[in-house]
């Protein structure tokens, strides 16, 4: 019995991060993870990484370029040079192929098998095993990508874990990229994605989700910039006219804009770059 307790002891004792990694690979740890008080009744352990851990860069203002290429991929660049094309199935092309390429699986205009061979990171957002769900963590210069899986129904079948939001941790920026999204998100959802400054968004209005549960995932998630993607069929309007007053809505003319953790706006803004 003493050992059992002295066990347990033992293991509370030991720092969260040291059983959350390998001893020979630290990982990086999320900024953007919710905060407790978000679930009701769930109380979190103080969480502090070891020293060991990739700790981020010293933040600049230098602002983070996000460009809509077309449907929902977009081109993101990072102060670094890192650069990374969203839901990228070779459709929507930078001029360059990216650093990092995210995909889903919903269908094909969402990912391709035969991705180019400069990209260095291709992250599915599917596991190709049954029953699992694919974790990604990956640290690439000053980007730490992570994703949430989600499940896909279509036709009447559902898929577990069939769909990924991509999270991007850069300069102290939260950016989440919602894929190919088919249900409201629970509380444990949220808690996992935890903030987003910036949040990419499909607004089809039904080969998704319909838009009323789009917009209460995007009320949900208070993101100071909404990135409307991913529109067929529906005029922009439909989705823009599901918010009151307590949100900004800008047309853009530009298909790119900068965001900075210091230029985010004061009020939750909808930017609808060109060419949604």
């Amino acid at each position: 019995m003493l050992r059992w307790l002295l066990s347990i002891a033992l293991f509370v004792a030991t720092p969260l991060t040291v059983l959350a990694q390998d001893k020979q690979q630290p990982r990086h740890f999320s900024q953007c993870q919710a905060i407790a008080g978000r679930l009701p009744g769930v109380t979190f352990a103080r969480y502090e990484p070891a020293p060991r851990l990739f700790q981020p860069a010293a933040l600049s203002d230098e602002p983070v370029t996000i460009t809509f290429l077309g449907h929902s991929t977009f081109h993101i660049a990072t102060p670094d040079g890192v650069t990374i094309a969203t839901d990228y199935s070779g459709w929507h092309k930078p001029p360059v192929p990216p650093l990092v390429a995210t995909m889903n699986h919903a269908h094909t205009t969402h990912y391709t098998l035969t991705p180019e061979p400069e990209i260095k990171y291709v992250l599915h957002g599917w596991s190709d095993t049954p029953g699992e769900s694919i974790k990604h963590e990956i640290l690439v210069e000053d980007t730490f990508i992570r994703n949430v899986t989600t499940d896909i129904n279509r036709w009447g079948r559902s898929e577990k874990d069939g769909n990924s939001i991509f999270i991007f941790e850069v300069q102290g920026l939260c950016i989440g990229h919602l894929g190919h999204l088919h249900h409201e998100l629970d509380e444990g959802h949220y808690a996992e994605i935890g903030r987003l400054d910036v949040v990419m968004v499909p607004v089809d209005g039904g080969l998704t989700m319909g838009k009323e549960s789009m917009s209460k995932v995007v009320q949900r998630l208070r993101s100071s910039v909404i990135l409307p993607m991913h529109r067929r069929g529906p005029v922009i309007d439909d989705f823009l006219d599901m918010f009151g007053p307590e949100f900004d809505k800008v047309v853009s003319t530009e298909a790119v804009i900068q965001v900075s953790l210091r230029s985010l706006p004061k009020k939750p803004t909808i930017y609808v770059l060109r060419g949604v």
